[in-house]
């Protein structure tokens, strides 16, 4: 039987900017190393599973796009005789699919009924070679993994060098201070040889290169062994602290001799011993007595496969669809697929197909492509699910999150809630989000005349600061850190006095002096400031802030924060009871700095972030991008955007002003753009909505749309007449979800679900894992039991007795309300 669809003009092959999708289906995680292979649709290039759920099928059926293009992949095997090699930046382009798997190909005809196409007939030749020649999505993503986005810095442009002279051969030459001849940094501005720290794989270092800087103040160093005859190499800059790229390396270089075109790379990159040391992060993953921990397998204990720098999102991704909401709302196994011509940019497709991959127990199970050997008898983990479609969308657009780069897991968190929060919600699926959410209240009471203000702010999350005691310091410890020095150097390491999740509650609410003048008595004597929860949510997720800066580079502590497993956290005593009788409100003003054409930072939040250290200019920035809101947020903005070049220049204010901090000033008197207003209405948002988020960013469109995300709940700013179809229904929907915003039920009790712990010097570095509440099989596998189960990327294993000291060090905690 032939199929009359094989000469159709449709038949293209993609071009460099289609996306194929031939890794998995774009609906499930069925792939194309099944049983049945993966059809790919050869005239959108959409991945459909041809198994029992029959994605494919539909596609086919929906669209009537007949042809599709069937791969097959078999691993060939391999027997795991010794641990295996560690991934290196040059193992992925050294071997390939071939080397790896066998691949058969077929075309079938959904219409036409026929399972064996001539694929030489016709149009399908040329398109069948592009499919298969065509990058996916999982090959970008494993090719950008281990690439690192490097910029110049003012170092590295303004460098200014000393006297032209020739440094010994890389044969000979050795540190200034001692005889190491490997691991040695060129000062580029002196000449100056110096070793580095002692780095993983034991290569040898006594930190004279960080002596040497520290001690002259030449802040730019590059390392010889890593320069290549292309013109590459590892420059480091300790002024910033940071891997920087030179521009002009090759003329800095010859200004000491060396001639880059004959040089060789010698040494690994900083960007290799990154990956190897992430890879190397210790989770244990053996028992006391030395065992490997048994791998869980089975509906629930499923893993992700790490992408490259990508383990703070899956230990994020498990926390979230642990819990009943994410559940209930994203998994759905009873339902067909959403009806969308591009699934894989569908956002609610790709949360189901997430939510159906870590939940359904169809893809956990042991990886049949490792034979265990008699040496290493234990059963092989899973292959873990590949995020690279749901990665893709939760980066688009994003600065940070559209990278390769480690991420922190906290920022990634609110960035997801806010994705989830702005996509469509059908009455009887809720948004997940809803239960994340509470309001905070902030009570100002002048001291003079004894008036009180009361501000409420609806939150998904808590960041709150983990009092810093220090037992012992390093001599050093202030010095920059250098990122090749490995965490098993013998250097003595700061120590802190332990802290309770409680005490770190008790600090966050407790009352605080502010310098501000009050607009009812004109007093400058100040306000006394208290933060309390107005209600509470059912899911109560905490960031520990346990960051100092250092030279302007936030600089993680581990402080231990003891937080009980059992013995619930109480949050009764940090309720706030509003109004109380006998207290005078402030009197509202609409006059004053607000209404000028200059921006007044909030100033008790500007008391907070100098306190914390950031220059004036900085924080009244960070304050003015962030809605004028708060500390949390505004500092949560100075993380992101230390590097901006115009970080110390002044504010421009692009119109209007934005919301004033004075006591009593508010938005009020501001006007903002009909045009404005017209161009946040296109976008869906209701006009006084829009109206309320230009003045409190000062007619900035950009920053409004961010503000009402960031503010969900608020019904904005209604004028007289306002009674527009899209303002009347839109406040009336806010009204209804504004009553829904957390509990104020007492006792507010809530129980520790999961936790994502980092282990790492910074952040945006080292490794994140998740630790999770489940019940899971007993030993003899005859009952249930509730344990953590540690989430390692692919690796789900019964935690081992490392739990609690990960409670002390956790980033992210998720707590339920019992």
């Amino acid at each position: 039987m032939t199929c009359r669809h094989i000469s159709s003009t449709d038949l293209r092959p993609p071009t460099p900017a289609q996306s194929v999708y031939r890794d998995d289906c774009t609906q499930c995680f069925d792939s194309i190393d099944d049983p049945a292979g993966l059809d790919v649709c050869l005239s959108c290039f959409n991945g459909g599973c041809p198994g029992d759920r029959q994605h494919a099928r539909y596609h086919s059926q929906t669209f009537q796009h007949p042809l599709v293009l069937n791969i097959k992949r078999i691993r060939k095997k391999i027997h795991r005789d010794e641990p295996p090699q560690k991934m290196s930046k040059l193992a992925i382009s050294a071997e390939t699919d071939e080397d790896r798997y066998e691949t058969k190909t077929h075309v079938k005809c959904y219409e036409c009924g026929v399972d064996d196409v001539d694929a030489t007939s016709g149009n399908l030749q040329t398109v069948i070679q592009g499919v298969l020649k065509a990058n996916t999505f999982a090959r970008q993503a494993e090719v950008k993994a281990w690439e690192q986005e490097m910029v110049p810095c003012e170092h590295t442009l303004c460098l200014q060098q000393g006297t032209t002279k020739k440094i010994e051969s890389q044969d000979l030459g050795h540190c200034s201070s001692c005889d190491l001849k490997e691991n040695l940094w060129l000062c580029l501005q002196c000449g100056n040889l110096g070793c580095g720290r002692a780095q993983f794989g034991g290569v040898g270092g006594n930190s004279h290169g960080l002596h040497h800087a520290d001690s002259t103040s030449h802040t730019v160093a590059v390392k010889l062994g890593s320069i290549t005859p292309e013109g590459t190499a590892d420059v480091y800059c300790y002024s910033c602290n940071e891997e920087r790229a030179d521009t002009e390396l090759t003329a800095h270089l010859a200004n000491w001799g060396i001639n880059i075109a004959e040089r060789e790379k010698t040494e690994k990159s900083l960007t290799e011993m990154q990956i190897e040391q992430n890879l190397r992060w210790e989770f244990s993953m053996t028992t006391e007595d030395g065992k490997e921990l048994k791998p869980l397998f089975g509906e629930g204990f499923t893993g992700l496969k790490n992408l490259g720098n990508s383990c703070y999102l899956a230990s994020i991704l498990q926390c979230l669809f642990s819990l009943p909401e994410f559940r209930k709302r994203y998994y759905l196994p009873n339902e067909g697929p959403v009806s969308t011509s591009q699934p894989a940019e569908d956002v609610e497709t790709q949360l189901r197909k997430m939510a159906d991959g870590l939940l359904s127990g169809r893809y956990s199970c042991p990886d049949t492509d490792v034979i265990a050997s008699p040496e290493t008898p234990e059963v092989p983990h899973q292959k873990g699910l590949a995020p690279a479609m749901l990665k893709h969308l939760i980066g688009r657009g994003h600065e940070e999150f559209s990278t390769m780069r480690q991420q922190d897991a906290f920022e990634l968190l609110l960035h997801f809630l806010k994705l989830v929060s702005r996509s469509t919600h059908p009455p009887q699926l809720p948004n997940p989000v809803k239960s994340f959410r509470f309001t905070m209240q902030q009570r100002l009471q002048c001291l003079n005349c004894k008036k009180v203000r009361y501000r409420s702010d609806e939150q998904d999350n808590i960041s709150i600061a983990v009092p810093v005691r220090r037992i012992t310091r390093s001599s050093d410890s202030t010095t920059a850190v250098d990122p090749t020095a490995s965490s098993k150097v013998s250097e003595e390491k700061e120590v802190f006095e332990p802290v309770t999740l409680k005490e770190c509650f008790d600090v966050f609410t407790a009352p605080e002096t502010v310098d501000l003048t009050c607009s009812s008595c004109t007093s400058k004597s100040g306000f006394t400031k208290r933060n309390s929860f107005a209600s509470f949510p059912q899911t109560l997720a905490i960031n520990a802030r346990r960051f100092e800066l250092v030279n302007w580079v936030p600089t993680k502590l581990d402080i231990p924060v003891i937080v009980s497993e059992t013995k619930p956290l109480d949050l009764t005593p940090y309720f706030s009871s509003g109004l109380q009788d006998g207290e005078e409100l402030l009197p509202e003003d609409s006059t004053g700095a607000a209404a000028t054409n200059t921006f007044q930072p909030n100033e008790a939040a500007l008391a907070q972030l100098e306190a914390m250290g950031f220059p004036r200019p900085r924080c009244e920035k960070a304050l003015y991008n962030t809605g004028n809101a708060d500390a949390e947020a505004a500092m949560n903005w100075l993380f992101g955007h230390m590097d901006d070049p115009d970080i110390d220049d002044p504010i421009v204010l692009p119109g209007a002003s934005a919301s004033g901090g004075g006591i009593g000033s508010g938005a009020a008197g501001r006007q903002v753009s009909e045009e404005s207003i017209e161009m946040m209405s296109a976008m869906g948002i209701a006009a006084p909505q829009a109206r309320k988020a230009l003045k409190e960013t000062g007619g900035d469109v950009e920053r409004a749309v961010d503000w009402v995300f960031s503010h969900p709940d608020d019904q904005g700013d209604f004028r007289e007449g306002d009674t527009s179809t899209a303002a009347v229904s839109g406040a009336e929907d806010m009204a209804v979800e504004k009553e829904e915003v957390g509990s104020a039920e007492l006792p507010a009790k809530f129980k520790l679900k999961s936790i994502v712990c980092h282990k790492g010097g910074s952040i945006h570095a080292g490794h994140y894992v998740a630790f999770i509440r489940k019940d899971v099989p007993t030993d003899d596998e005859k009952g249930i039991e509730e344990s953590w189960v540690l989430f390692n990327d692919e690796k789900v294993v019964k935690a081992g007795s490392d739990v609690d000291e990960m409670l002390k060090t956790a980033y992210v905690y998720f707590f339920e309300r019992s």
